[in-house]
C-alpha cells in the first residue's frame, strides 16, 4: 500500500501534491524500480480523491521518465540510470514546463512580461473601443435579458448568423444544427462528455493544441498522436496506427494549425475522411484562428457536410476572449444531444455575450477589423521571421497567416529547460513538448509573431543560443 498525507486545503493542486510525493518516494528509493503502483481505482479510493486526479497525476509521472504504463497491467517504476536530484543551491525544483504552466505564466498580468508563446493576439490589436460601443448599445435594447437564462442552444439570431458565415466557407448547417457554447473549450468538453469513457482510444495531432491534450486526460482517455506533416496529418501514420487502435475520436486543426501554423491540402483531407469512413470514428475540427485564414482553406467539414465532422470555433482570437463565445456544428441528431449535454452541465450559455457578439457581427464592423488583423499579421510575420533567424532559430517554413511560427532551435533537444530559463528573464516561451500528446521532449517552439518586436526578446534568443 503506498501512504501519501494529501491536503485538500493546501494551495498545490492534489495533482502536483501526488506527483511529488512519488517522485520522492522513486528518488529515496523507497519505490525501487519495476514495483508497481496502486490501481486507479485504488489509489483513488485509498486517498479520497477523484480518478481523473489520479489519471493526471500518473501520466504526468509518466512523461517525467518516473514510472512506465503497461497496456492491462497497472503501472510501474521505471528503470532510470540516476534519480532525480534537487539542485545543490537549495532552490526549490521548479515546475515542469506544461500546458497548466503555460497557461498560468499567460494570465499573469505584468506588462513587462514578454508573451512571445501566447495563443492571442495582443489586446491592442483588437477593437476595444467598438466592443463597449456595442455593450452600450446593447443596453438600450428592450430584447436583452440580462437576469434570465438563456435558451439551451443559444441565441437564435446568432444561430441564423453563423448558417450564412458558415456557408461561405463551404459547410452546410441550418440553425438547429448549431450549438452556442462558452467559447471552444466547453465545445469540445461537450463532446468528450458525450462520446468518451475512461480507456478510449482519441486520435490527436502531435504536434497539437496543448490544452486539449490536459482536458482529455481528465477523461482518463489514450492519446495516440498522428505526426503532423505541412499539408495536414501524415497519413500514411494514420493508416498503421488504426491497424492497432480504434479510437473513437479524432480532434485535429485543418486551418492554420496550432502550433505549426499549416493548412491542410485536399488531397490529404480527402484520403483523412476516407479513413474515418473505413474505421468508424468521428473528426473534431477545431477552426478557432479560420477568420484569420486564406480565402481559398480546405476544411474537412466543407468536403464532408457533417457527415462524420464536428466542427468547432469561436471569437475569442478576434473579438474578446472574454466574452467567451464559441459554438459547434454537427448533424442533426448530434446537436440535439449536445445540447442536452449542455443543459445538465451548464443549463445555458450567456445570453448577452451571445447577443453582444451578433451585434458586433452584424453592424458591418467585424470584417474590417478581420482585414486590419490579417495585415498585421503579415507584416508582424515577415519582422518575426527575420529576427528569429538573427537569433539563429530555423522556422519551418512562411506561415501563410495567422500569428504563429513553428521553430526550430539547432543543438538542443529539449526546448523546455530554455523555456524556464526565459521565465527568469520575464520572457513565456511557449516549448515544443507542451504540444505533444505525452509531453515527448521537443526541440522546436511556438513563438506569436505579435510580440516578437520587443528587442530583448531577439537579445535573449541570440545570446542564448550562441552559449
Amino acid at each position: 500500500m503506498l501512504q501519501i498525507a494529501l491536503s485538500p486545503d493546501s494551495p498545490t493542486p492534489l495533482v502536483d501534491q501526488i506527483v511529488a510525493a512519488v517522485r520522492t518516494r522513486i528518488d529515496d528509493r523507497i519505490l525501487r524500480p519495476g514495483a508497481r503502483l496502486p490501481s486507479i481505482r485504488q489509489f483513488a479510493e485509498q486517498h479520497g480523491v477523484s480518478r481523473f486526479t489520479v489519471v493526471e497525476a500518473y501520466d504526468r509521472l509518466v512523461a517525467l521518465g518516473h514510472l512506465q504504463s503497461r497496456r492491462g497491467s497497472g503501472f510501474y517504476v521505471a528503470n532510470r540510470a540516476s534519480p532525480a536530484r534537487a539542485m545543490e543551491s537549495g532552490q526549490a525544483i521548479e515546475r515542469a514546463i506544461d500546458a497548466a504552466w503555460l497557461m498560468r505564466e499567460m494570465t499573469v498580468d505584468d506588462p513587462a512580461r514578454i508573451l512571445a508563446g501566447s495563443g492571442n493576439l495582443p489586446a491592442a490589436w483588437l477593437d476595444e473601443a467598438g466592443v463597449l460601443r456595442a455593450l452600450r448599445g446593447l443596453s438600450r435594447r428592450t430584447d436583452v435579458r440580462p437576469v434570465s437564462y438563456g435558451s439551451p442552444q443559444g441565441y437564435a439570431p446568432l444561430r441564423a448568423h453563423l448558417q450564412v458565415r458558415l456557408a461561405e466557407i463551404g459547410i452546410g448547417a441550418t440553425p438547429e444544427q448549431i450549438v452556442l457554447t462558452y467559447g471552444v473549450h466547453q465545445a469540445l468538453d461537450i463532446v468528450c462528455r458525450y462520446f468518451l469513457k475512461p480507456g478510449d482510444c482519441v486520435l490527436v495531432d502531435d504536434p497539437g493544441y496543448w490544452n486539449l491534450f490536459g482536458n482529455l486526460r481528465l477523461y482518463g482517455v489514450a492519446l495516440v498522436g498522428v505526426p503532423r506533416t505541412p499539408d495536414g496529418p501524415d497519413t500514411q501514420a494514420l493508416e498503421a496506427l488504426l491497424a492497432h487502435h480504434q479510437p473513437r475520436l479524432f480532434f485535429t486543426h485543418s486551418v492554420l494549425h496550432n502550433p505549426t501554423a499549416g493548412n491542410l491540402s485536399p488531397a490529404t483531407a480527402f484520403r483523412v475522411l476516407q479513413l474515418a469512413e473505413k474505421h468508424d470514428f468521428m473528426i473534431v475540427e477545431d477552426d478557432i484562428y479560420g477568420d484569420l485564414a486564406p480565402d481559398a482553406a480546405t476544411r474537412l467539414a466543407g468536403l464532408d457536410q457533417l457527415t462524420r465532422v464536428i466542427y468547432t470555433s469561436s471569437f475569442s482570437k478576434t473579438i474578446s476572449g472574454n466574452l467567451r463565445v464559441g459554438f459547434l456544428a454537427c448533424r442533426p441528431d448530434l446537436a440535439h444531444l449536445f445540447t442536452d449535454v449542455k443543459i445538465v452541465t451548464m443549463m445555458s450559455s450567456a445570453e448577452i455575450s451571445e447577443q453582444l457578439i451578433h451585434q458586433l457581427l452584424t453592424d458591418g464592423h467585424y470584417r474590417k477589423l478581420v482585414d486590419r488583423l490579417k495585415g498585421r499579421l503579415a507584416d508582424a510575420t515577415d519582422r518575426a521571421l527575420r529576427m528569429l533567424e538573427r537569433a539563429g532559430l530555423q522556422p519551418d517554413g512562411e506561415p501563410k497567416g495567422g500569428p504563429f511560427v513553428w521553430a526550430r532551435a539547432p543543438g538542443i533537444a529539449d526546448t523546455a529547460e530554455l523555456a524556464r530559463h526565459a521565465a527568469r528573464n520575464n520572457i513565456v516561451l511557449a516549448p515544443g513538448n507542451v504540444f505533444r500528446p505525452q509531453s515527448q521532449p521537443s526541440n522546436h517552439l511556438r513563438f506569436n509573431v505579435g510580440f516578437c518586436a520587443d528587442p530583448r526578446l531577439e537579445r535573449f534568443l541570440g545570446e542564448t543560443l550562441r552559449t
